[in-house]
């Protein structure tokens, strides 16, 4: 149950898949669109497939269903949803995820997708009053030569994007493996670097990806916990963009009642939350937030901790991260003022 408080808490969302936030229902009435047949005939069908043993299921369930995004109406419209819905959760400012592999490997141009995307993210402050940015995500299952080709695709709007990822299966691709990409998308296109560590991998991708990619920010993380390495995050105060209902529904953990995140906040680690692929996992940001508030016994001060951690994580100018903290700050103090005369 999303209390008052956590729907009231200005927040942002740094670890969001815009493929992964396609409901059922716009999945089927966009394959009918399209006349592609997918393995289900409706909404309820295809919810009831998501159900996962690990990452791998999850993931050829998710190639499968982006295949249904083919004009850029339909970017365009996938990315305005999750911006409404994020916009209805008090999500002030998103950053998030494309995977542009997936789609030129189907043979859609890159003006196609990224025209969709970009043109919903500029204009949903006026349309749904939140500010979001694009972070365009390597696909690490494929070799280096094939994220060259992307970054070369998608050039003519690097002003326009704020920053490189990188996703899918973690285990056998290590971090290293990308570390000329992802100096060229700093040195050469101005990107922030972030990339998904320790979700199936242990702490040594997490160490990976901090050496070779450099990255300013660890996408999950929860598995990072070796001494030294969390004491380094710790110092260093890196990101981690941590997802509660996904690392469940990947079975990252048994249950929420299993989680890390409690023991990773209390050790100092500057961890956030987000929802990853909300459809899939049962949940978008706020639902998240009320999990581990539910199952582990987090306050409201605790989360507003949280949530001030996605701003001050956030690639943003300082101005821009101190005018969200005010906003936090003010709804923080407005909440407390109504408990206090209740």
């Amino acid at each position: 149950m999303v209390s008052p408080f956590i729907q009231a808490l200005p927040k942002a969302e740094l670890h969001m898949h815009l493929e992964g936030s396609l409901e059922p229902e716009t999945l089927i009435r966009l394959a009918r669109r399209h006349a592609i047949m997918l393995p289900y005939a409706t909404a309820d069908e295809l919810r009831q497939s998501y159900d996962f043993t690990g990452l791998q299921r999850f993931l050829d369930l998710y190639y499968l269903a982006l295949t249904v995004l083919q004009t850029r109406d339909d970017f365009y419209e996938m990315t305005d949803a999750y911006l409404a819905r994020a916009a209805s959760e008090n999500v002030r400012y998103a950053e998030a995820f494309l995977a542009p592999q997936a789609h030129t490997h189907r043979g859609i141009a890159p003006e196609v997708f990224m025209e969709g995307v970009l043109s919903a993210l500029e204009e949903a402050p006026i349309r749904h009053g939140i500010r979001g940015k694009l972070i365009a995500v390597v696909q690490r299952q494929f070799d280096e030569d094939d994220a060259l080709r992307m970054m070369a695709d998608i050039r003519p709007w690097r002003d326009r994007v704020a920053g490189i990822g990188l996703g899918g299966p973690e285990v056998g691709n290590p971090p290293s493996k990308f570390a000329r990409i992802f100096e060229a998308a700093r040195c050469e296109c101005g990107w922030r670097c972030c990339a998904h560590a320790g979700e199936e991998g242990g702490p040594d991708y997490v160490r990976d990806a901090l050496r070779s990619l450099k990255v300013e920010r660890l996408d999950h993380g929860v598995r990072c916990e070796d001494p030294d390495l969390m004491a380094e995050l710790r110092d260093r105060q890196v990101p981690l963009t941590v997802c509660p209902l996904s690392n469940c529904r990947l079975r990252v953990f048994p249950d929420m009642a299993s989680h890390n995140i409690p023991r990773l906040h209390q050790a100092g680690l500057r961890v956030t939350v987000n929802s990853d692929d909300p459809p899939y996992f049962g949940g978008y940001v706020n639902e998240n937030y009320a999990a581990i508030q539910d199952a582990l016994g987090f306050s409201d001060d605790d989360l507003s901790d949280l949530a001030r951690n996605s701003f001050r994580s956030a690639f943003l100018e300082p101005t821009e991260i101190a005018h969200y903290l005010s906003e936090l700050d003010a709804a923080c103090k407005a909440s407390a003022h109504i408990a206090g005369t209740a």
